[in-house]
């Protein structure tokens, strides 16, 4: 199931494509012979993996979550993920999907890793344009100020064309604390995978959808000491993790993930001492 109604909400998962990265990197220190059980390895490593957008549609706002890696990937970057050679449009996929492109109002980016905002914009005789021109923009000013330290760790996750341009012209907006972007659409810190993520919350008739984002990659993940080893704060990460799943067992909430290839949504259930993700 890609798409869900809840309360007055309208929820779809659109995918921007899927790309094969090294299982290692996605599961940091769990051993090979438990995260194969999950998902099974290419010759090179690498497991199959989505770049996971959603669209939530409330009656008065077309929100738009993430907007994968659009269209500025070198063509080593481009072999080394598995992905075509030429780049899948994200408003070609949204139309396909039965979402007009153009009703895109709002448009929040978790992060600024460039597979969660690469289609914020598009090339366009050479030089860079907003994919969605009638949306806002939102994202956390430290992300985008930690974005320009350029350091040695994460340099290659940013690429400023998808949201200087932004920036510049004032349609993408930096915030400075959690808020509420529009009604019921609230965006929250989450520290762990970097310093400023933050993972999206949807409510609406006291029911609540919630994007984990690179918090919880995939549904494998809502182990909790499974992270990454792209987090720069695994400890944090995994404090973090604990208490948003915590709050979405108590909620009985809906949940979505950044990279999940298989499952659009979930409940998450507590299991002892773990959780687990039930496809919904």
């Amino acid at each position: 199931m890609s798409r869900v109604v809840m309360g007055d909400f309208d929820i779809t998962l659109v995918r921007a494509g899927f790309y094969w990265w090294d299982g290692g990197a996605i599961f940091g220190v769990v051993p090979k012979t438990l995260w194969i059980k999950r998902f099974e390895p290419d010759e090179l490593n690498r497991i199959r993996l989505g770049f996971n957008c959603y669209v939530i549609r409330t009656g008065d706002h077309c929100i738009l979550i993430e907007t994968g890696a659009g269209d500025k990937l070198d063509p080593k970057a481009r072999s080394r993920m598995n992905l075509p050679e030429a780049p899948l449009d994200l408003r070609e996929i949204l139309d396909g999907a039965g979402i007009d492109p153009e009703s895109i109002d709002i448009v929040i980016n978790t992060h600024l890793h460039f597979d969660h905002c690469g289609g914020n914009t598009h090339l366009s005789n050479g030089g860079v344009k907003p994919a969605f021109p009638g949306a806002r923009y939102y994202t956390r000013r430290g992300e985008w100020e930690h974005a320009h330290t350029r350091h040695i760790r994460d340099s290659v996750s940013y690429v400023d064309a998808n949201y200087d341009p932004l920036v510049a012209s004032g349609q993408m907006h930096l915030l400075d604390d959690d808020c509420e972007i529009a009604p019921g659409i609230r965006v929250m810190l989450a520290p762990g995978h970097n310093r400023d993520m933050m993972v999206v919350t949807a409510t609406s008739a006291g029911q609540t959808f919630c994007f984990f984002s690179d918090l919880i990659p995939t549904a494998a993940h809502v182990t909790p000491s499974w992270v990454a080893a792209f987090d720069l704060y695994p400890l944090q990460a995994i404090d973090t993790k604990l208490r948003w799943l915590d709050e979405a067992v108590r909620g009985g909430w809906l949940c979505g993930f950044g990279h999940e290839p298989e499952l659009s949504f979930a409940r998450i259930k507590k299991e002892g001492q773990g959780f687990s993700a039930d496809p919904v």
